[in-house]
């Protein structure tokens, strides 16, 4: 789980049990962290099955770092794997849904980006893959390509201790991870939690916020709004760049005057 050595075993024994239960599957331990593995990867299915439909990017590492603990080597590894190996793989994969007009993107997130005193890395590694995720969808959308974040809430290895905690069950996760990859997903550049048996939509939001109509606004002025600018009554939920920005100026006028309070 701290990213060092390699072991094919897990990968194989995931393989095994999906050819025992009837299913067709293929082991691969390419190092996603490279272009040339998540080359190597994508290949590999296609050669297998002839085309590439869903692509789910849960490679994962974590090396517990508290700042200012957690130093450059630390970041650039979470780096590298949760938001490298998402971009290489997703981009290997991307011309041959473009091409077939169709494909289902599942990124793995996590609520550690919400922060914790010890994973520094972590967490911003995994906000990064939210970003990564809100661009894809919006460049996917034209092709019938829809990619969306999952957020898992389960005891794995890379957990620790109490994986034996049938509440806390990776099979728990999975209806969500399924839904996002199928066909009938109907959104893009979400994020959603699975975990414990519950299933939860997570958002970015933006207040309305306060509007200065007086000349030019000064720090005071935002100490003296601040409730208003705090305020979630009426908060909204943007689609996209666009949508944040087009909301944002709305006050403004075509002369770029503002016209509200």
């Amino acid at each position: 789980m701290d990213g060092v050595g390699t072991d094919g075993a897990p990968a194989a024994t995931t393989v095994a049990g999906i050819v025992e239960a009837g299913g067709v599957a293929v082991a691969d331990t390419s190092d996603v962290s490279t272009v040339a593995g998540a080359d190597a990867l994508v290949a590999n299915a296609v050669g297998q099955y002839g085309r590439i439909d869903i692509v789910i990017n849960n490679a994962g590492v974590i090396r517990w770092a508290g700042f200012p603990d957690a130093d450059a080597d630390n970041l650039a590894l979470h780096l590298a794997v949760h938001v490298g190996g998402s971009f290489n793989t997703t981009r290997a994969a991307w011309s041959h849904m473009v091409d077939q007009r169709y494909g289902r993107i599942v990124m793995t997130t996590s609520t550690g980006m919400l922060g914790l005193p010890t994973n520094t890395s972590y967490a911003t590694a995994k906000g990064g893959v939210v970003g990564l995720t809100r661009s894809l969808s919006t460049a996917g959308a034209a092709h019938g390509i829809r990619a969306n974040c999952i957020a898992p809430a389960a005891m794995t290895r890379m957990a620790g201790p109490g994986s034996d905690d049938l509440r806390m069950a990776p099979e728990l996760v999975a209806p969500m991870a399924a839904f996002l990859a199928h066909e009938s997903c109907p959104v893009s550049g979400e994020i959603f939690t699975a975990g414990f048996g519950r299933f939860a939509r997570l958002f970015i939001a933006s207040t309305v916020g306060y509007v200065h109509t007086g000349p030019v606004p000064t720090m005071e002025d935002v100490a003296e709004h601040w409730e208003t600018i705090n305020d979630e009554t009426g908060y909204f939920v943007p689609g996209d760049l666009m949508a944040w920005s087009t909301a944002f100026m709305s006050h403004l006028g075509d002369d770029g005057a503002s016209s509200g309070s």
